[in-house]
């Protein structure tokens, strides 16, 4: 550990900040995590999780345990303070910056000459210096010379975050030379990976265009998938036998696209220069697209029975976790109770209740249903057999029951 830096303040304690917070605890950094929720708070000072990722609950408890690790609802004074809150986006996906804006001003009144200020939220080009430095310097800071401030976007897969925080290269890109030099300097205590030096325009952008490039094939993946139904033919097979071209990896198909990086992250560029990203734009359009062409599939089977139990299996938006950001699952079970058009269950083997909908068991779904939609690839479903399904009618979204 860098003797210069002892204490870190972490504003935001969901999917990364929690991890990355935990993660410098047990590396022996001091770390305030700050949240708004009173229950996520005293939650993790209980040292426990409010959240599932892997080995999460272990590497919190052991932060906690030690001392290294508190969370609290206000900002304290620190050497760093990281960035990590929710960037959604509003009505015409037009970027939400409130949080950023107002963690910014949180942190504010706690901020001395030296400090380094770090943006890990995923955000729009220019958020970095024109919000986060902005809003400190109206604040009174002198963000030339006393202040350092950067962008390093997260770039962990749900699933894999305390693996890859650590594994993965990290891109850090600063207002200015020495804030890159500063960060990059931080990132390199506790990263195996590279650390890639830029500036914070380039660094924004960078993690914008990886999520845009995944949705962009995933989109190609999901209009095969409407062409295949059209033409009888099955899109597992053609895209097994296409990828066996040493030069084609073509993505699997789904219900649409979650999360909330792929299903958000290429509006931010569409939101900036709307003329220039057309391709980026038909892809979000695409993919955005197929829950409702989903939702037609299970109608047209519905409208054979009088009144249909119809199970959706999944609402979170990737295999084996909790997370229903932006779920498409959570969409079409949503619209299909709206619809009226038969009882509809759920299962969601990774959560305990939902506002909206009774969960049941995989066993029960499967055998109270007439319809049977998997929505997401949980290994609870992939493990269901033939005989269970053999009189119900199954509309596979990931084609995990082939």
């Amino acid at each position: 550990m860098n003797k210069d830096i002892s204490s870190i303040c972490v504003i935001g304690l969901g999917y990364i900040g929690l991890p990355t917070a935990s993660l410098l605890g047990t590396k022996g950094y001091d770390v305030t995590g700050v949240d708004v929720s009173q229950e996520i708070v005293d939650t993790i000072n209980e040292g426990k999780i409010h959240i599932v990722e892997p080995d999460l609950d272990i590497l919190v408890k052991s932060a906690v345990n030690s001392g290294n690790l508190r969370a609290s609802l206000a900002p304290v004074k620190a050497d760093i303070f990281i960035i990590a809150v929710p960037t959604p986006f509003k009505e015409n996906h037009i970027p939400d910056l409130s949080y950023i804006e107002q963690a910014s001003k949180a942190i504010a009144p706690f901020i001395e000459p030296g400090n380094l200020v770090i943006l890990e939220s995923t955000s729009p080009v220019g958020t970095t210096e024109e919000h986060v430095a902005n809003i400190l310097k109206e604040a009174g800071h002198d963000i030339d010379n006393e202040i350092y401030i950067a962008h390093c976007p997260e770039r962990v897969l749900p699933g894999r975050i305390l693996i890859e925080l650590v594994q993965n290269d990290r891109i850090v890109g600063g207002i200015n030379q020495k804030s890159t030099q500063m960060a990059a300097a931080f990132y390199k205590e506790f990263v195996s990976g590279k650390v890639l030096e830029t500036n914070a325009r380039t660094a924004e952008l960078s993690k914008l265009t990886e999520n845009s490039f995944r949705d962009v094939n995933i989109a190609f993946a999901n209009e095969l998938s409407l062409i295949c139904d059209k033409e009888g033919i099955d899109v597992w097979d053609l895209i097994s036998l296409a990828n066996r071209h040493p030069r084609v990896n073509i993505l699997q198909p789904g219900p649409g696209v979650g999360g909330h990086c792929i299903a958000v992250d290429p509006w931010f560029i569409i939101d900036r220069t709307p003329q220039e990203a057309r391709l980026i734009k038909t892809a979000r359009e695409v993919n955005d697209s197929k829950p409702n062409w989903v939702i037609n599939k299970i109608s047209e089977k519905a409208a054979k029975f009088k009144n249909p139990i119809i199970a959706c299996l999944g609402l979170a938006f990737k295999a084996d976790l909790d997370d229903l950001r932006e779920s498409p699952a959570v969409e079409i079970a949503t619209k299909l109770h709206q619809l009226n058009i038969g009882e509809i269950i759920v299962c969601e083997p990774n959560i305990l209740k939902h506002p909206s909908f009774n969960l049941n068991s995989v066993e029960d779904a499967v055998k109270k249903a007439d319809i049977i939609v998997v929505l997401v690839d949980h290994k609870e479903f992939k493990s269901l057999s033939a005989s269970k399904l053999s009189e119900k009618i199954v509309i596979d979204t990931r084609g995990i029951l082939k």
